[in-house]
């Protein structure tokens, strides 16, 4: 009876992951390997200003999760060895920049891949995301070059009027 109570237990955290999964923007695994007390719980707190869940997961419970929710058979091979997973619900790339960040300062853990928008995607490309500037960098970058025009017709009509005086 004991036994049927654990499977159904862990079938229930199964379906809880693959929802978090689909939920996320990005999940990014990394191997955590090597972190002090003070160093992981340093790390969370920068996860959670950036509303990014940082969770220790059983990898057979994620891969089961993973083909619950559709995600490619790559990610199995990504799941070996000790794993941390950090899921970006709001923002695709606040996971990938705060982990390669981290480890450039701690230089303990390291990378194992991801998964982006149900992609599963490689170490490179998590590297590659985590260098891509934040949403609201983007957002004014955008505005500053559709403003860079208008701003130039309204010197160049400003001058015209000043010359017919």
């Amino acid at each position: 009876m004991a036994n049927v109570k654990i499977i159904e237990a862990k079938a229930a955290r199964v379906q809880e992951i693959a929802a978090n999964i689909a939920r996320a923007q990005s999940v990014i695994l990394f191997d955590y390997r090597g972190l002090t007390v003070a160093e992981v719980t340093e790390l969370r707190n920068e996860m959670r200003k950036a509303g990014v869940e940082y969770v220790v997961l059983k990898n057979n419970l994620v891969e089961r999760a993973g083909e619950v929710a559709g995600i490619d058979a790559k990610l199995n091979d990504m799941l070996c060895g000790p794993a941390a997973f950090a899921f970006g619900y709001d923002d695709a790339v606040a996971p990938a920049r705060i982990l390669k960040a981290f480890i450039k300062k701690v230089k303990k853990c390291e990378l194992k891949g991801g998964i982006v928008e149900g992609k599963v995607v490689s170490i490179r490309e998590v590297e590659a995301i985590a260098d891509l500037p934040s949403r609201e960098t983007l957002i004014a970058r955008l505005l500053g070059s559709m403003m860079s025009p208008i701003s130039g017709l309204a010197i160049v009509l400003d001058q015209i009027a000043k010359q017919k005086g």
